[in-house]
Parts: C-alpha cells; sequence; structure tokens
C-alpha cells in the first residue's frame, strides 16, 4: 500500500484503506461462496471511483445503488465515497414508482446496478427520468442508459483518487417512509457515520477475529453497523443473501457455517430462529453477541431464544435512522416471562440525552416525556426538507448563545428506578379515542402478553363519521385455539374500555416492509378500503 504508518481516518472509505494497509489478505466480505480482501475491496473501490470521476461526478453528487445483496454493493458503497460522491441505496423490492421519486427528490444521475433489475430500470427511464450512466450492466444488456460493465471499471486506475472533501460533507442519504406517505432522505455525513462506526467497534469490542452478519438490507440503518463497525475493526462481514432471511432453518444452517461470531438482527429473525427445532443440534457455541433493534422484542420470544444461545450476550440496540444509535441494554439474564417490555437501556459514551415534556422542559426521573438525543452520530437533516429539518431539531443555548443540537425522536420513554430508558411508545402512535389519549403501542403489549398470541399489530382507523377507533391484528401461535373473544376479554382484564379495539382480527401473515417490520399503515389501508367496499 506504500504508507509507512497509520494515517488518520476522517471519511468513512479511510476505515477500508488503513484495514487493507494492516492486513490486506484479511476477508472483508463474504457473500454465498464469493469473498472480498480488504486489499480488492480497496483497490476495485479505487477503480469504481476513477470511472465515476471521468464520467463527470462532481464532489456531493447522489449516485444510487440499486441491487439486490452482494459483493457489489460494497464495492459501490465504498467507491461513490472515495470519488467524493453520496450514495443512496434504493430498494430492489420496491415499487418502480417509489424508487423514481427517490432517483427524483435525490437529483440521481448515476446508478450502480444490474442486468437483474432491468425491469425497474426500465420502467423508471419510460416514466421520463434522465439518468447519465449506469455502472455493473454491459451495453449487450440493453438497458436504456448509457451502461459501463465492471469490466470496464476494472480498466481504471485502482489507485484512490484526491477528492477535496471532508468530514464533514455528506456521504449517504436514506430513505425513509415518511408519516405522509412521501419518503424523506437523510442525511449522514462521514463524520456522523464514522462515530457511530466507532462507538460500535468499541463498545461491542470487535477485533479483527469477529465474523459479523449482514442482516439488514442497504437501504436499512441496521446495515451500517454491519460495513462500517466492522470495517473500523478489521473484521469481516457475511453478507446474509435474501432467500435465508426468509427461512429460519436455512438462517440457522448459514450462522452455523459461517461460524458466527456477532449477529445484528431484527426482532423477527430472532423470533423465528427460536421456533421449535429450528437450533436444535446447531454448533453456535462462537456465537458471543447478539444485537437486535429496529422494534420491540417481545420477552416471551426473547426468554426463548436467550435459553437456546446461552452462551451468547444479548443486547437491544435503540437509535432512530437520524441518530444511527443512541441507547442500547445489554440483556443481563433472562427476563421474567410476565415482565414488562425490554428497556432501550443507557445511553453509548458520548451521547446525551434528555426526557422532556411537552414544553420542552425536563421531565422529573420516572414522569414520560420524549426522548431527544445530543451525540456525534446526529444527521445533518432532511435532504431538501428545512421545514422537517427545522422541526426535528431542538436547541439548547448555554454558552453565550451557541445552541446545543439534540434531535427530537418522536419516541416517548421514561426512565425506570435502575436509570434506564423504557420506550414507551411513538408520540404518533398516541391517539385520542372517545377523548381519552392512548397508547397503541400499549395496546399492543397486552395481546402480546396473551400466551396464544405470536404476534400482535394495532392500529387507528376512522368510522364512517370520522370517528377515531382502534383496530388489532394478531397471528397465533401454531396450535393455539384462541379466539378473538378470548383475545377482547384479555384485553378488557388490562384495560380501560376506551382503550380496547372495536374488534380482534386472527390472520395467518402481516403486511411487511421491506426490512421486515410490520407494515401498519398497509394494514389501516386495507381496513379502509374493506369498509368502503362494504359500504358502497
Amino acid at each position: 500500500m506504500g504508507m509507512a504508518h497509520r494515517r488518520m481516518i476522517y471519511q468513512l472509505p479511510h476505515l477500508v484503506r488503513e484495514a487493507a494497509w494492516k492486513a490486506p489478505d484479511q476477508i472483508a466480505l463474504r457473500f454465498k461462496s464469493e469473498s472480498l480482501s480488504y486489499g480488492d475491496l480497496y483497490e476495485r473501490a479505487g477503480a469504481l471511483a476513477n470511472a465515476l470521476l471521468a464520467d463527470g461526478l462532481q464532489p456531493g453528487d447522489r449516485v444510487g445503488i440499486l441491487g439486490k445483496k452482494g459483493l457489489e454493493n460494497a464495492v459501490a458503497l465504498y467507491g461513490i465515497m472515495l470519488a467524493g460522491g453520496v450514495y443512496v441505496p434504493l430498494d430492489p423490492f420496491a415499487p418502480p414508482a417509489r424508487t423514481g421519486f427517490v432517483m427524483r427528490d435525490s437529483d440521481i444521475r448515476r446508478v450502480v446496478t444490474s442486468a437483474s433489475q432491468a425491469e425497474t430500470v426500465q420502467a423508471v427511464a419510460e416514466s421520463g427520468l434522465e439518468l447519465e450512466t449506469l455502472y455493473g450492466p454491459g451495453e449487450e444488456d440493453g438497458l436504456p442508459y448509457r451502461s459501463v460493465s465492471w469490466a470496464e471499471v476494472a480498466s481504471f486506475s485502482t489507485d484512490a483518487p484526491v477528492v477535496s472533501t471532508t468530514e464533514q460533507d455528506l456521504c449517504y442519504i436514506l430513505y425513509t417512509s415518511g408519516s405522509t406517505g412521501t419518503p424523506k432522505g437523510i442525511m449522514h455525513t462521514h463524520r456522523s457515520a464514522l462515530a457511530w462506526a466507532e462507538v460500535t467497534a468499541d463498545t461491542y469490542r470487535l477485533g479483527t477475529t469477529d465474523v459479523v452478519t449482514n442482516y439488514a438490507p442497504l437501504h436499512f440503518d441496521l446495515s451500517t453497523l454491519d460495513y462500517f463497525g466492522v470495517a473500523a475493526a478489521g473484521a469481516t462481514t457475511v453478507i446474509i443473501p435474501e432467500e435465508h432471511t426468509k427461512f429460519a432453518a436455512s438462517l440457522a444452517g448459514l450462522l452455523e457455517a459461517e461460524q458466527l461470531t456477532v449477529f445484528y438482527t431484527v426482532p423477527m429473525a430472532l423470533i423465528q430462529l427460536g421456533q421449535p427445532g429450528i437450533l436444535d443440534g446447531r454448533d453456535l457455541g462462537g456465537l458471543r453477541l447478539v444485537l437486535f433493534g429496529g422494534e420491540p422484542m417481545p420477552i416471551k420470544h426473547l426468554r426463548t431464544i436467550m435459553a437456546q444461545l446461552p452462551g451468547a450476550q444479548f443486547v437491544n440496540v435503540y437509535g432512530p435512522t437520524e441518530t444511527n444509535g443512541c441507547t442500547h441494554y445489554p440483556v443481563p439474564e433472562l427476563p421474567d416471562a410476565g415482565g414488562e417490555s425490554l428497556p432501550i437501556g443507557y445511553p453509548y459514551d458520548n451521547v446525551e440525552t434528555l426526557v422532556v415534556d411537552d414544553d420542552d422542559e425536563p421531565v422529573a426521573p420516572g414522569e414520560p416525556g420524549e426522548l431527544l438525543v445530543r451525540a456525534p452520530t446526529l444527521m445533518r437533516g432532511y435532504w431538501g426538507r428545512d421545514d422537517l429539518t427545522e422541526a426535528a431539531f431542538y436547541r439548547r443555548a448555554p454558552y453565550g448563545g451557541l445552541p446545543d443540537l439534540f434531535h427530537r425522536t418522536g419516541d416517548l420513554v421514561a426512565e425506570d428506578p435502575a436509570g434506564a430508558l423504557r420506550f414507551l411508545g411513538r408520540k404518533d402512535r398516541q391517539i385520542k379515542a372517545r377523548g381519552y389519549r392512548v397508547e397503541l403501542d400499549e395496546v399492543e403489549s397486552v395481546l402480546l402478553s396473551h400466551e396464544g398470541v405470536h404476534e400482535a399489530a394495532v392500529y387507528a382507523t376512522a368510522d364512517a363519521d370520522g370517528v377515531r377507533e382502534i383496530q388489532a391484528e394478531v397471528i397465533l401461535e401454531a396450535g393455539a385455539e384462541t379466539t378473538a373473544a378470548d383475545l377482547s376479554g384479555h384485553l378488557r382484564a388490562s384495560l380501560p374500555p376506551y382503550a380496547v379495539p372495536r374488534e380482534v382480527r386472527i390472520r395467518t401473515a402481516f403486511p411487511r416492509t421491506s426490512s421486515g417490520k410490520i407494515d401498519r399503515i398497509a394494514m389501516a389501508a386495507e381496513h379502509a378500503a374493506q369498509l368502503t367496499t362494504v359500504g358502497g
């Protein structure tokens, strides 16, 4: 690599540069039967960076990454950043209209993709979107834009170009669902992403012998730990193919075969792995750490999986995409079966949290309020939405008028007697029903406490007169003979009458977002459509 000493790490690709300098042959990434060493990864990223610059990429230009999981995505994101660009991961399973919206919104002109995405690319082209260049497919793939194949990219110099970007510049934009239904782009800088990589590598003592899963797709913020925290440690990331995330038995086999030491995932995956027989006979003795986040983990399912993996430390990881991560809760021992929900825990080092009331005044310990977060991992703001950015920040001015910037998470929390924060629900999941305030998440947790319930989703709808009503839907445990009437009785035993859902419906599967979360918005839309059909 031609370097005589460790150089400072100012930008995300420098993580790979350093790992390549220290141990060029160390495996950075594995996917199915393929792998990439840190040396190869840095060189391939350098070639892509030079190809992008030759095509006229300017510092700060957004470049899309549209493709299913694979080694190319890692080459793409580091190559884009090495060129001074900003990568924007696009969901390969999203409707083309949504992908087109994101491309237009962030003014993407170049996309790293593959021939397997031809249908989406074709639809985007037919909508009139003008792109300059696609990287990955060749001209022979017949896509409607200029195409530069990986073979052509490989002909460029592998030396990383010199570009004038700083740690305060943007490095990626992640689009999440907005409450209005229009996706919003969350902007992160090299500094905010590096701060997250550093705190996770340090907190979880990641080292060169660690083998860490990449379970989440690139457009889901969990993946930032998988790529950047792991690179900061010079460890190995195993990219889990999409098909393995859908079948618990094959996921269990992969965890064993890859001899994973750290598994970072969503609660749904742990619930599935905990099903009877799935982990039987599997040697997962090397698994030292199981991190989970994205949505609340039901205690009963956590007990099941913890009992099956007694050698692993389980940690509940919390943080909105806007903050990367901000708190975590290492689960000390098997929680009580009938216990309340799991705490989201304590702030990481270098993170400050505030809990405030509706007037932004700090609440007394134990009182509920909105969680505000101040940390170097904080986003820059929302792309092209100054109004949302302004609303998302709280400014505290203790030093001569220079404000400390906090993110308003929109999450309601309370500190428990041990000083850990407990998640009480979303501020926007707090509704007024018959004049009373109701936490929809509380209704959900009561449903989940019933032994016959596997998963539960609660959402609000409006009846024909516009009156807010609470609806509940559940998936039962296998073999459970629980009825909707049983569940309504269970709810009435724990909740005030105004908080009991109008009806509880039993179903076999839930609609889900691409990141595996329960899609309550889709459920509410389904319910509204049924009402219209019945009413019409």
